[in-house]
């Protein structure tokens, strides 16, 4: 009979010499799929050097405390390296024991505090069970882009320069074992933890961007329109963001020929997943469809929609303002933008699944602009002149025409016939009623809302918030440099998005309070704060406390805007530290004029 094994050996830690080097390894088993058979794989949780000291390695930095804690050590080995990591630091004031050093600090530390103060930390630390070297690892992921605009193969050079949260080198190889390590589990239970911040009745606008990508292998790569213009397959990214604490809290990828309309049902239920109540869905044109608007209904969704002018509600109560000269009868006018608007109500009925009927009322906003109504009718004659001309010109040199689709586009004025099989223009004619409605539209704008109980313009407001996301996007594709997928798996590419989604949370705090406090008449710029902020040094020498070099000038302005505590003794004011003692007894009198 076989001797049972004891619960631990698999935690027992033992040397295991291979290509020259000494790894600290466990060994442990697992029933091999083919075979059926029972066999073991050895666990390199680090190095060890000629006097058996352990340095932890990738396996031990990824690893949760709870495994860390079952590893069984020998006791002649030197393991004080794992007591530098937070789940099992010692009590008392910490002294460096590496080499001398005297690195930057001052940007990166100004983004450690957003991100305590935004709570991504304590949110992260909770979704990978208060590992805080791996939580320290992807705030350094998600910081490094900000500051630099460089791609993480310059990370472990940059490191030596600048003081990170990360307290070893994030290599190549490193960061692609962490990124694979993030998993769908991990992505939701930090969108549950983020929509427990968010107040009743925030606004969400969401909204879409493409991204191109290097990695041919990936499943969600298709040969979508690419709105950068580079000769590469796109992904389409999908981000949330509340229009209240103007931050990111959602994200997800679709395929790159998924259009807008088709992907808000997954998002919905995604939010619903995630627990997102009391949430006012903001989004453009591109998400309206009748589908979305049964389905918003249907679930109870308020929602605020920029609507299709030719909608026929919407086209129906623009014809009935018949001709007029400036302003239409009925719409009354915002002194402030100078733009007219009225506010009506619409019913609509939804047939359930169950076969029942359910009624809502949409609150349809209709908004004239007398400036751009003027420019749009003379581009429509611009237009119309332009096209014919073009017309003209086919016919006389006997040019074929392109496919049906590209000619309703080019000359969307006109109707075209021509030769099937030579595809030669034969005659044209003009569309008098695309015309005519091209003109009756021409300034007008519409904004559909549901279960919000706001006025056509402080509904028009509110939906004007949803203009900063494009400023995110731009943000994401420029300052973070992820305007390319650089990652060729799955596993990967699960992982940076979730890096991605950290960097934009600190980004887009930092650009708000940019906007929001006086630092935007002392700085053009969001970056230019974290250039401000980029002199400020630590300077660790060995045996020794760290310190932080003062702060003078913008640096404390900046300090005072995001409501951050300077680090003691590096605040400009000085108090002197010497106690001074009074003498006992009535206090002297001032000598006179006689005395003196």
């Amino acid at each position: 009979m076989a001797r049972p094994p004891k619960p631990d050996s698999g935690y027992r830690v033992s040397v295991h010499a291979a290509n020259g080097y000494r790894y600290a390894s466990t060994q442990q088993s697992f029933v091999d799929k083919d075979t059926g058979k029972k066999k073991y794989r050895h666990v390199h949780w680090g190095c060890l050097d000629d006097s058996n000291r352990f340095i932890p390695g990738r396996a031990y930095f990824l690893a949760d405390p709870e495994e860390r804690a079952k590893l069984i050590f020998p006791k002649d080995w030197d393991i004080s390296a794992t007591r530098q990591f937070s789940g099992v630091k010692v009590p008392g004031r910490h002294a460096y024991s590496d080499d001398d050093v005297n690195r930057l600090y001052g940007d990166v530390w100004l983004l450690e505090q957003v991100a305590d103060k935004v709570g991504i930390r304590r949110d992260l630390m909770a979704v990978f069970n208060e590992n805080a070297e791996l939580v320290d690892d992807i705030i350094t992921l998600a910081i490094f882009p900000i500051v630099t605009e460089f791609s993480y193969r310059r990370l472990p050079r940059w490191q030596r320069i600048v003081k990170t949260p990360s307290g070893h080198d994030l290599t190549p190889s490193f960061i692609t074992k962490l990124t694979q390590r993030i998993t769908e589990s991990d992505r939701m239970e930090l969108f549950r933890l983020r929509a427990k911040r968010l107040g009743k009745e925030e606004l969400l606008a969401v909204d879409s961007t493409t991204r191109s990508a290097y990695g041919d292998s990936l499943a969600d790569v298709h040969w979508g329109k690419n709105k950068d213009g580079v000769d590469l397959p796109v992904t389409k990214e999908v981000v949330a963001y509340t229009l209240t604490s103007h931050m990111p809290v959602y994200y997800r990828t679709f395929s790159g020929n998924m259009p807008d309309s088709r992907s808000m049902e997954t998002i919905l239920t995604d939010l619903c997943h995630a627990g997102f109540e009391n949430i006012i869905i903001v989004t453009d044109r591109g998400y309206e469809s009748l589908r979305n608007l049964e389905t918003y209904i249907l679930k109870g969704q308020p929602f605020i929609v920029c609507s299709n002018t030719d909608r026929g509600i919407v086209l129906d109560k623009i014809k009935s303002f018949g001709a007029f000269n400036v302003r239409p009868e009925g719409m009354d006018v915002d002194p402030d933008l100078q733009i007219y608007y009225t506010q009506f109500d619409s019913e609509y009925e939804v047939k359930a699944k169950n076969g029942r009927v359910r009624k809502a009322v949409l609150k349809v906003n209709l908004y004239l602009d007398p400036v751009r109504r003027s420019a749009e009718q003379v581009n429509i004659d611009a237009q119309i002149k332009l096209q014919e001309a073009e017309l003209k010109k086919r016919i006389a040199e006997g040019t074929p025409c392109e496919e049906d689709s590209t000619m309703k586009r080019i000359f969307r004025f006109f109707k075209v016939t021509y030769d099937p099989t030579s595809r030669l223009i034969q005659g044209y004619e003009r569309d008098e009623k695309k015309i005519e409605k091209a003109c009756l539209t021409s300034g007008f704008f519409a904004i559909t809302s549901f279960k919000v109980q706001l006025d056509a313009m402080a509904t028009y407001h509110h939906y004007r918030l949803r203009d900063e996301q494009e400023k995110y996007f731009q943000q994401m594709k420029g300052q973070l440099n992820f305007d390319k997928q650089q990652n060729w798996s799955e596993e990967g590419k699960t992982g940076r998005l979730f890096i991605l989604f950290v960097s934009l949370i600190l980004t887009s705090y930092v650009r708000y309070i940019w906007k929001t406090t006086k630092l935007h008449d002392i700085f053009e710029s969001s970056l230019d704060i974290l250039d401000e902020m980029r002199s400020i040094r630590c300077i660790e020498h060995t045996h020794k406390s760290k310190f932080i070099t003062p702060f003078v000038g913008a640096q404390v302005d900046i300090c005072e805007a995001f409501d951050i505590e300077i680090p003691e003794g590096c605040k400009p004011t000085y108090t002197s530290k010497r106690a001074y003692s009074r003498r006992r007894g009535r206090p002297r009198k001032p000598l006179t004029e006689r005395e003196q």
